[in-house]
């Protein structure tokens, strides 16, 4: 394959690596004397002077490294950002929730709050955008195969409690007759 005109993105989370740059730049991020309450807005600084060097102790190979031509760091998504993610994009997750429980014609809504509880734990887990799936999975399990057992369920409503607490979500039924 003629990879000449393929523009390669790397990314990930390397932990650790905030040592690596550290030990190069020679300040100190544990021992005595050291505010560990500083150390996470550190590490982002830290990260932000990453060499092609600093990759190589990290334990990348060489030959790797050197086609890298631009090192960039990205900062870790705050709980705006992830609430965007779950909302906004075209396919985004709150949307796929709402299309999976339209098939047996429930319409379902997440509060404000609710975004907020999901956002919330993803910052808490550490796990950033790739752990909201993981989150709105185990809130959503029991009620995706619950709904299609209840007759005449209109409307769901995801709220904070729902979230944080796992109380049954707000019910509106459908009038029959």
């Amino acid at each position: 394959i003629d990879t000449t005109n393929v523009l390669f993105i790397c990314g990930g989370a390397f932990v650790g690596l905030e040592d690596v740059v550290a030990d190069r730049l020679n300040q100190k991020r544990m021992g005595f004397g050291v505010d560990l309450g500083q150390n996470e807005g550190r590490d982002a600084e830290l990260l932000e002077k990453v060499h092609p060097e600093d990759l190589i102790h990290y334990g990348m190979i060489p030959e790797f490294v050197g086609r890298i031509p631009v090192v960039a760091t990205l900062r870790e998504l705050d709980h705006e950002a992830l609430v965007r993610i779950l909302t906004e994009p075209k396919n985004c997750l709150v949307r796929q929730y709402q299309t999976i429980l339209s098939f047996e014609g429930v319409d379902l809504k997440f509060t404000r709050d609710a975004l907020d509880a999901v956002a919330e734990e993803a910052v808490k887990r550490k796990v950033g955008a790739r752990g909201l799936r993981i989150i709105l999975e185990e809130l959503m399990l029991d009620i995706m195969y619950q709904v299609p057992s209840v007759p005449d369920i209109n409307e769901l409503v995801i709220s904070r409690e729902v979230v944080e607490r796992r109380v049954p979500p707000l019910t509106a039924f459908r009038k029959v007759g």
